[in-house]
């Protein structure tokens, strides 16, 4: 069994940067975030394999926001640059516990953090 402890979120102004954290308390396959505007589904943002750190990023987040983590500390982060409203969310960090499915389907994930809250003014 892993938690994941999720850290970060706000509210911040079109354009601005937001970071956020995801401890989790043991290894992982792979991690990711998710995140769900109200009334919508949960789509994926971005994800990381732990074994060579390989990424990938939903098209609308492309180019904005990063994924790096911190082997040590069994952390990982969300950068988010550049921040537009559409990007509004509750976002949620994931982890896999093994390989069982594709980084952007939620059902690829055993784990999940509590959700934060990101709000993008206009």
């Amino acid at each position: 069994q892993v938690q994941l402890v999720e850290s970060g979120g706000g509210l911040v102004q079109a354009g601005g940067s937001l970071r956020l954290s995801c401890a989790a308390s043991g290894s992982t396959y792979r991690m990711g975030w998710f995140r769900q505007a109200p009334g919508k589904e949960r789509d994926f943002v971005a994800s990381v394999r732990w074994s060579d750190a390989s990424t990938s990023y939903a098209d609308s987040v492309k180019g904005r926001f990063t994924i790096p983590r911190d082997n040590a500390k069994n952390t990982m982060y969300l950068q988010m640059n550049s921040l537009k409203p559409e990007d509004t969310a509750v976002y949620y960090c994931a982890a896999a516990g093994y390989l069982h499915g594709s980084s952007w389907s939620a059902r690829a994930y055993d784990y999940w953090g509590q959700g934060t809250q990101v709000t993008v003014s206009s």
